[in-house]
């Protein structure tokens, strides 16, 4: 695919910080393609806890800073997720890309919107606690299992399919985008590919980073497919063992001037 330059790519859900996260993978990818247009489809990070970023994580989010530099001449977007809500305004500025609460673009004729998803999840609105709270336990999960993670990966699909969570978000954006805003429209936030059309609008849904399928969106002219990355080599250790101190300078992600480590994470803690 390196020979082909795509118009758009649009990936979601990496969860950086979190031990599921395939960042790793979705380095390489990038590495593997080009592309004019990257988005990033929200849930980019697991939640404000930047120690517990790995080596790996540091690594793709300095790849990224690296593709917004206007001399390589590709849009780098970031649409905030539910996950995102308290890192975008410093994380924009270290890693010098726009965040955006939805972005819309025109390709083939065609207006098309991105927005994460969580927006239509009526169970996240309306229980706001409960939701932090399993997103807690959802992460200590991580920690006590296998190397693989297998249960708690079994676990955010079962919470998909439990809450009906693929068709909600769908339903949500079909009809958000119906008053005219736009002909397609993407979202993440449910972990699961998806595709509709309905009454002229097309909804699609690029799925996650999190488990051992992942998933991708291409846009151009000649359309839109969602894929799956299939790495050269499956790497089952742990991406949870090399954590090291936030902003690391060989990642490329500069701590702002005047500012230590710790500085910078309380004042997103706060």
């Amino acid at each position: 695919m390196r020979g082909d330059c795509l118009d758009t790519i649009i990936i979601s859900d990496l969860h950086l910080g979190s031990d599921v996260s395939r960042a790793g993978d979705a380095l390489a990818f990038l590495q593997s393609v080009r592309f004019k247009r990257l988005i990033l489809l929200g849930d980019i990070f697991a939640d404000l806890n930047f120690r517990r970023l790995t080596k790996e994580h540091w690594k793709f989010l300095g790849h990224i800073r690296k593709l917004s530099n206007p001399r390589h001449e590709i849009e780098v977007v970031w649409v905030e997720g539910n996950h995102d809500h308290g890192l975008t305004e410093v994380m924009s500025h270290l890693v010098g890309i726009p965040v955006y609460q939805e972005y819309a673009w025109d390709c083939a004729g065609k207006r098309h919107l991105a927005i994460h998803g969580h927006q239509f999840d009526s169970f996240a609105i309306a229980n706001t606690f409960l939701s932090k709270l399993g997103q807690f336990i959802f992460l200590y999960l991580q920690k006590i299992d296998s190397k693989t993670h297998r249960f708690a990966r079994y676990l955010d699909r079962l919470n998909t399919r439990w809450l009906r969570l693929s068709e909600q978000v769908a339903h949500g954006a079909l009809s958000y985008a119906k008053p005219g805003k736009a002909e397609r429209i993407f979202c993440g936030h449910t972990h699961a590919p998806l595709s509709r059309e309905r009454e002229g609008v097309e909804y699609y849904n690029s799925g996650a980073w999190v488990d051992q399928r992942c998933t991708y969106i291409t846009v151009g002219p000649e359309g839109v497919a969602i894929h799956e990355y299939i790495p050269e080599e499956i790497d089952y250790r742990d991406p949870g063992k090399e954590r090291i101190p936030a902003f690391a300078d060989f990642a490329g992600v500069p701590v702002p001037a005047g500012l230590s480590v710790d500085e910078v994470y309380e004042g997103i803690a706060s």
